[in-house]
Formats: C-alpha cells, structure tokens, sequence
C-alpha cells in the first residue's frame, strides 16, 4: 500500500520527445495556460481554507468558545506544522507529479475545515488546524516547481509575480466572503463555506493542473523557448542539487530575512481584523472593509514585482526589494499612528502594507532563492524559505497573542485590549528582514 501511495504522487517517466514542432507548440502553450491559471485560481482557494480563524475571532472571544491566547495557539499550531511541512513537502514536490499532489492536498484542507465549524473542544480545534497546516503546506512548493518546469527564466519572474498574487485573492475572499458568512450565519459557516467551495475547486484543480512537460514527450522548457540566459539545462542527480542548494548560504540569510518579514505579514493576516475592532472600533464588516485593500493592492505589488525586476532592472530584485520593504514598514507604522475615525487613512495604510509584502513575498520567500539555485531544487529551496518564514509566522502568532492578552485591563465589566507592544514588535521585525535582505544585494542568477 505505502508504495502504490508514493506511485500514484510520484512525478511520470519521461517519454519519448516528439518531434513535431508544431504540436509541441501545440501542446505546450494550451498545457501552460491551463497550468498557470489553475496555480493561481487554485492557490488562492487553498488561502481560503486557512485564514477562517482570522475573520472568526471577535465571535469566538464574544462567544466564549476560545481566549485570545487560545487562538493564538491553535493559530500557532498551524503555522508551525505548516513551516515543516513546508520544507518536507517541498522536497518531495521537486519528484513530484504536481497535478495529484496539489490538488489531493486542497481536497484534504476542505475536510479538516468543515470538521472544524462541527467542532467545540480546544484540543479538537488545535489537532484539527494542525492537520490543517501540513495540506495547507502542500499549496506553495508544488505551485513554484510547476513554474519553474513550464516557464523559462526570462519568463519566470513575470508569471511568479503574477502567481504569488494569488494568496491576496485568496485573502479577499476570506475578509469578504467568509466575513459575511460569520456575520450573519455564524462563526462554524467560515470554516464550512470555504470547505465545500474547496472540495469543488480540488476536482477542478485535478483536471487542470499536469506533470513536468518531458512526461508528455516535450522538450525542457529552456530548449522550447530557447532561453539559456541562466545557463543551459543540466542533468545532475537531483539529490545533489538539493544538497548544494541547502548548502549555500544566501539561501540562509534569505530564510532569516523572510522569516522577519512573515512576523508582520502574519500579524497583520491575524490579528488586524481584531485590532481594528478593539483598537479602532470597528463593526466586523466595516474592519473587513479596510482589510480587503490589502489583499487588492498586495495583488498588485506582487503582479507588478515580476514584472519591474523583469524589465526594468533585467531580473535583478535588489533595489525592488528594498523599495517593497520601505513601504511595508512605513504602512505599519501608519496603521498604527492613525487615531480611531480615519476609515479612509486606514484603508490607504492597509492598502501600503498590502503592496508592500506583495513585492516582499515574491522576492524575499522565493524569487531571489530559486534565481540562485538549479531549477531543478527549486521545491527544496522554497520548502526551506517556507520553513523559515512560518517558522517567524508561528512565533509571532502566539507572542502576539501574549502580548496582546497581557495588556488586558476590565472597564466598567469590559475587557479592554491594547495593541502598542505588539505594534512594537511587528515594526522591529520588518526593520530587520530590510537589513539582512540588504546583505544578498549582489547575487547573480544560475540555471
């Protein structure tokens, strides 16, 4: 049984080149529009079945059903297991058959949330979004691996932009869609919804999605586009490659780089939406309301981030990079400056900071690491940034947890929250990740 499992997900036998041009043309762009818009519709949904505790937090606090350190628990739960998972499963995405193995793990998402909405015991809830975080972790890896075997490096920061804007769709339906959900059906309705939406989009994904272009009898996509500006296609083993990319040490500095910029991507996916109801006094639709410019606007920083170290700078992501982060932090500090009343001030702000950790994202928790590696470690270096990042991502949620709980004071029977030690935290972070991501400044692409 085990090795019928490991089969049925392993990557295909390559067959044997076909060798009309024309239907190679053919086959390859139908198969690459189909891939690309299935990662990024199909990423977006897998944000969906994992940022329902966010949306659902003022309820569950109002309802008694979970403190706020208990949440910040079960969110740390998920995103530690999620950071291992990043990391083992990128490996195992780089021998892969994407189509199976993306697709499944979406399906399996789904199920962990409809169980959850069903669930009311603190234990269940942390068992359950832990499972959630390991199919959770099986989105992003497979998703670049597709990439790089489909599209070419002159291609590639262009269409990695593009996909890495994804989670914010993802992101605006959840504090949209599942927000109006909570509000008028409950908090279970923002894990059931987007869990029967997924089981759908899992089917699609199945159908949509392919393995490595040499399965189907096509050439390298280096060869098919006859772009070799990162050096020409190399057959080495792959495990070596996967040891050679592990060993290189930029691909550390930007792990610690990304892991301090997931400190204030996650505070803000996390705790944002609480903050703006405590802090700022906003209704949950209203809060959800200032909240959808980030994924909007993080959108098209990651769009446009391909794209401008592409053309503009000739794929280098150095001065972008420092650009995103000036934003990013300049964004926080905003939100956290603007006194309560200013839903417009606070949308902009939110709207900064969404722009800003797209472009970050694109380039600190992936881009520039699989730029400087061998493509075909490309899931083993995304697995171990993914490790890094969530690693920062699940550090931040419970300590944010911490020090938004033990600023609790009571008024009049009310609990009353306060956000500026946390705030403190969240804007160091981001000063650092800039700073370390300043130490990469020169490193050159290689196939």
């Amino acid at each position: 049984m085990p090795n019928k499992i490991v089969k049925f997900f392993a990557t295909g036998e390559d067959k044997p080149l076909l060798t009309d041009e024309n239907r190679i043309r053919k086959i390859y762009e139908s198969k690459r529009w189909s891939i690309f818009l299935s990662l990024i519709f199909g990423y977006a949904f897998f944000y969906t079945c994992r940022l329902g505790l966010s949306v659902a937090k003022k309820p569950l606090l109002d309802e008694g059903v979970l403190s706020v350190s208990e949440m910040g628990i079960i969110g740390s739960v998920l995103l530690y297991v999620y950071a291992v998972g990043k990391f083992f499963n990128g490996v195992l995405s780089d021998r892969a058959n994407i189509k199976r193995f993306m697709s499944i793990a979406l399906l399996c998402s789904a199920v962990v949330n409809i169980l959850f909405g069903f669930a009311d015991l603190f234990i269940i809830f942390v068992i359950l979004w832990g499972l959630n975080g390991w199919f959770q972790s099986i989105g992003s890896a497979p998703s670049v691996v597709s990439i790089c075997q489909w599209f070419s490096n002159k291609e590639r920061g262009t269409r990695y932009g593009i996909w890495a804007g994804a989670h914010n769709i993802g992101e605006g339906l959840t504090f949209v869609v599942t927000a109006f959900f909570v509000s008028y059906f409950g908090w279970q309705a923002g894990f059931i919804g987007p869990g029967i939406i997924c089981i759908f989009v899992a089917i699609v994904l199945y159908n949509t999605l392919a393995d490595r272009p040499q399965t189907y009898g096509l050439p390298h996509v280096a060869d098919y586009r006859k772009d070799y500006s990162a050096g020409k296609p190399i057959a080495e083993n792959i495990v070596k490659l996967q040891k050679l990319a592990l060993k290189n040490p930029y691909v550390w500095i930007l792990g610690f780089s990304s892991a301090l910029m997931y400190v204030a991507r996650y505070a803000i996916n996390n705790w944002a939406i609480l903050f703006l109801q405590e802090s700022k006094h906003y209704e949950l639709i209203e809060a959800s309301f200032v909240m959808s410019a980030y994924p909007i606007m993080g959108f098209i920083g990651a769009a446009f981030s391909g794209f401008f170290s592409d053309k503009m700078f000739n794929s280098r992501r150095n001065i972008p990079t420092l650009l995103y982060g000036i934003i990013e932090t300049l964004a926080i500090v905003m939100l956290y400056l603007i006194p309560p009343g200013n839903v417009w001030l606070d949308t902009i702000a939110m709207g900064m900071f969404g722009f800003g950790i797209g472009g970050l994202i694109v380039f600190l928790a992936g881009l520039i690491a699989i730029d400087i590696v061998s493509k075909a470690a490309a899931g083993t270096v995304k697995g171990l940034i993914g490790l890094f990042s969530y690693i920062g991502a699940a550090t931040q949620d419970w300590i944010s947890g911490f020090l938004i709980e033990s600023s609790k004071v009571v008024r009049d029977g009310k609990d009353i929250y306060s956000f500026d030690t946390a705030f403190y935290f969240w804007i160091g972070a981001s000063l650092l990740s800039i700073i370390l991501a300043s130490l990469v400044w020169n490193v050159k692409p290689k196939e």
